[in-house]
């Protein structure tokens, strides 16, 4: 396999899961009655942009299907993050009504709803029916597509934002090179664009494996986006660090010729954390499989250990992070019974591979589990204080990653 970015051979890997069927594509009850489509779930490092990616098996149209199923309205800390980030933009940048604001991959319009609240122009892309449909209840005009420079210059001048936002998404494509270029059309000559993606500093260093999943084409430092940008048209100016999923940055960016933002500090300051933590060299990401087995070894030990002892175990969150835990781990209903998710889309499903149950809250309060693991750990505090009831039961709260809980 050649690097999605600058197609060099490569050859060092960073993780083999073994493998697993799409993180995303949640079975119906007829659909448990037919085989799964499984693909490899491997990661290579680029030596040449340090790149790392999964090995070419499935393809975006198969993976973003029409149900697809993750709508990112139902977190509310989520939510509350995506209010901050537009506040701070409008504020930063002097959005207003004669602004235009662009999404790549709008969702549900979680974002953008925000956008429309102020009353300035926005539009959403989209390529996933259901939740295109989700946003356009909420009155957000989208545009049902995948997003690159096909698409852009479909657009036109007519189209241009003065803020573009990709949250999330940067490493779910493909053709990086094809999405990045896209953006360097779609901004008008001063505009901004802004990309939130997970940290791989904070992938390797905190055992997150299970962010690696067949919809994250990429995996990234800001060491590769800075290339993968200059290369396709961007500047990047400025750069955050974020709680978010486990550690994420969001970056700034605008066209390498008309763009006014002058470059921070910040910018250097993590180019140079990631040199000191060796990203740029093999030995970063050597050992990291050793480490991720101790991670599922002490998972299967506890429910094992638990099913011992007569104790019952559920899960809560239906996340796409949660079937590559349990996928890789070899998790089936015998050692955990059902899970539990707020999102109506899921319920009544069951989980792809293991096809453990997906069940609405009210089938939580009915079994009490002695334990519940967390699935999206991420989320773990709003988890928390939403599974509160549960210790009225003595139930205790697990998480796997970065390392066994118990609380």
């Amino acid at each position: 396999m050649k690097c999605r970015h600058c197609d060099s051979q490569l050859d060092l890997s960073l993780v083999d899961l073994g493998s697993a069927p799409p993180s995303n594509a949640y079975l119906t009850e007829q659909a448990l009655h037919a085989p799964e489509k499984w693909f490899p779930l491997r990661v290579l490092v680029c030596t040449r942009c340090w790149l790392a990616q999964t090995e070419d098996f499935s393809q975006a149209e198969e993976l973003f299907s029409a149900d697809y199923a993750y709508f990112s309205g139902f977190s509310t800390s989520w939510l509350a993050h995506c209010e901050r980030f537009v506040g701070d933009m409008v504020q930063r940048f002097h959005l207003g009504a004669s602004s235009h604001v662009i999404e790549a991959a709008a969702n549900d319009g979680y974002l953008l709803q925000f956008v429309k609240a102020r009353d300035i122009p926005c539009t959403g892309i989209e390529p996933t029916a259901s939740t295109a449909a989700a946003a356009r209840s909420k009155g957000i005009p989208i545009i049902e597509d995948f997003f690159g420079t096909r698409l852009a210059r479909k657009l036109g001048k007519d189209m241009q934002a003065d803020l573009t936002v990709a949250n999330n998404v940067l490493a779910h494509v493909p053709d990086i090179n094809d999405f990045v270029e896209g953006f360097s059309i779609l901004l008008k000559p001063h505009g901004v664009s802004t990309f939130e993606f997970p940290h791989l500093l904070k992938l390797v260093v905190e055992n997150q494996f299970d962010t690696i999943y067949h919809e994250h084409f990429s995996y990234l430092s800001l060491t590769t986006v800075n290339q993968v940008f200059s290369h396709n048209g961007l500047t990047i100016f400025d750069v955050e660090e974020l709680q978010t999923h486990g550690g994420s940055l969001r970056v700034f960016a605008q066209k390498h010729d008309t763009g006014r933002n002058p470059r921070t500090s910040r910018l250097d300051e993590l180019l140079e954390k990631e040199r000191e933590a060796g990203m740029c060299g093999a030995d970063f990401y050597h050992g990291f499989q050793g480490r991720i087995e101790r991670v599922k070894n002490d998972l299967l030990a506890f429910l094992l250990t638990a099913k011992r002892e007569g104790k019952t175990v559920a899960a809560y969150g239906a996340a796409a992070k949660g079937n590559t835990l349990m996928n890789y781990a070899g998790i089936r209903r015998d050692l955990i019974s059902f899970v539990v998710d707020r999102n109506p889309a899921k319920q009544g499903k069951y989980m792809p591979g293991s096809r453990i149950p997906i069940v609405d809250e009210a089938h939580l309060r009915s079994e009490c589990p002695d334990y519940i693991v967390i699935l999206p750990w991420n989320l773990k505090d709003e988890v928390q204080r939403q599974l509160q009831y549960t210790r009225a039961w003595g139930a205790q709260l697990v998480v796997a990653v970065p390392a066994l809980r118990v609380e």
